[in-house]
């Protein structure tokens, strides 16, 4: 096997599949959260770590820039032998990370409030949730902190330190949500305790990895600006792809609401069937970190040759994985779906619509990988072109079939929403970003 793989191949795999063991442990934070409070006796425990969860998510995704742009950049300046730019990005990005924390901790609660009303929890469920937001907010610096130094390890062609942290969080987690609600008897805050431990000591130790092998670098280049970044730049490209992910998050959160109105059941469907396209993402996400790595290595270098290449193998790596998983959901998806859920008629209502899920990997393989690669040359401007576009599809498509498609209109307009981000990013591709290679 390995004198089939160039030395690309093999670079990209070490990029790569430390990524995807990270993207995998991200949603166990929850998952042991969730299944912790599943034994505390009330439905509303559960109910507000959904809600306060669902909350943070949103909150920390859009500010994804601070993982996205910090990782171009320095992949960037890396590829320039800039090492003091590649410092000077680290200090500025930590910065502006420290600065969100510390808006959002102080505006905390019309934050929380604004969350509140859009979710709409009631009773029990909301108490809990307040009680859940106001102690893992503390974690914002951590985690927006984590943010910034996971970019710059990936720039820096490093990401076997950001799986390291994955992991150590989730078992930190575990560790002190289990000790602090089964044997302090604390319930929800216990469980808001345990994150916001697991969440201090991820961005520690990932700041103990930054020094260990990055320490020497930081102390020479220090009190170096690092010549060639203007904060307006910056400020530039941390613009277009927070309202990048604004589209994302936009369209993600009416397919939620637009399942909800459907019934119970539908919204139940949906739910399950999301989650063959989260573990398409979690894959892609990590071949979508090695083009944005190299990419931009290769972009800051100015080798064209060497960037088109990754870019291909990249493509041909995404490819293979399509192919795996569309596969894999021809067969099993349905024996996934009963995996999932026993509910009779969640099962017999997914049967309909689970032939969505076998065109998820084919329809955004070119969004993910386009994303890397563009991520990697800061081309920031064409990702939220692109992705604007995108949301325009989707709501078209959306208004113009679920009258008479009903819930497969609305997987039509996803499938249509990928689709179409990867098809701009090509046409731009081939129509800009080409030609200055």
């Amino acid at each position: 096997m390995k004198s089939l793989l160039t030395e690309r191949d093999r670079h990209i795999l070490r990029i790569a599949i430390p990524s995807i063991v990270s993207n995998i442990t991200v949603p166990l934070l929850g998952l042991v959260d969730v299944a912790i409070t599943g034994h505390l006796g009330s439905a509303a425990y559960i109910g507000a770590i959904a809600v306060g969860g669902m909350l943070f998510n949103v909150i920390y995704w859009l500010f994804a820039f601070l993982r996205m742009g910090t990782s171009g950049l320095t992949s960037q300046a890396l590829g320039r032998r800039r090492p003091a730019q590649c410092v000077s990005l680290l200090r500025k990005s930590l910065t502006v990370a420290l600065a969100i924390a510390s808006a959002l901790i102080l505006f905390q609660v019309p934050v929380r409030e604004l969350g509140l009303i859009i979710m709409q929890p009631t009773g029990d469920v909301r108490s809990f949730t307040i009680t859940y937001f106001s102690i893992c907010i503390w974690g914002a610096p951590a985690s927006l902190g984590l943010f910034a130094l996971n970019g710059w390890f990936i720039g820096m062609q490093n990401s076997r330190s950001p799986m390291a942290v994955a992991i150590a969080q989730n078992v930190i987690n575990i560790v002190v949500s289990l000790c602090l609600v089964f044997f302090f008897g604390m319930k929800v805050e216990g469980v808001a305790a345990g994150t916001l431990v697991a969440q201090w000591s991820g961005f520690l130790l990932a700041a103990l990895l930054c020094r260990k092998y990055y320490g020497k670098m930081l102390r020479r280049h220090a009190r170096e600006r690092g010549e060639g970044i203007s904060a307006g730049a910056l400020f530039r490209i941390n613009r277009d792809i927070f309202l990048r992910t604004l589209c994302l998050v936009s369209v993600l959160m009416f397919f939620t609401a637009a399942g909800s109105r459907q019934g119970e059941v539908i919204l139940a469907v949906n739910t399950l069937l999301m989650q063959l396209y989260l573990l398409v993402s979690y894959v892609m996400d990590g071949f979508a970190n090695a083009a944005e790595a190299m990419s931009g290595k290769y972009w800051g270098a100015g080798n064209g040759m060497a960037f088109r290449q990754t870019v291909k193998r990249c493509f041909l790596w995404g490819a293979a994985c399509t192919a795996l998983f569309t596969l894999l959901y021809i067969i099993g998806g349905e024996p996934f779906l009963h995996l999932l859920t026993d509910e009779g008629n969640v099962v017999e209502a997914s049967a309909a619509y689970v032939a969505w899920a076998w065109l998820v990997p084919a329809c955004s393989v070119g969004a993910f990988i386009w994303d890397g690669v563009f991520i990697g040359i800061t081309a920031s401007r064409q990702m939220l072109l692109s992705s604007f576009a995108a949301a325009a599809v989707f709501f078209s498509v959306y208004a113009l079939t679920i009258p008479t498609l009903h819930n497969h209109g609305l997987w039509l307009a996803f499938l249509c929403f990928m689709l179409t981000r990867g098809l701009v990013q090509s046409w731009l591709y081939a129509t800009n970003i080409r030609k200055k290679i």
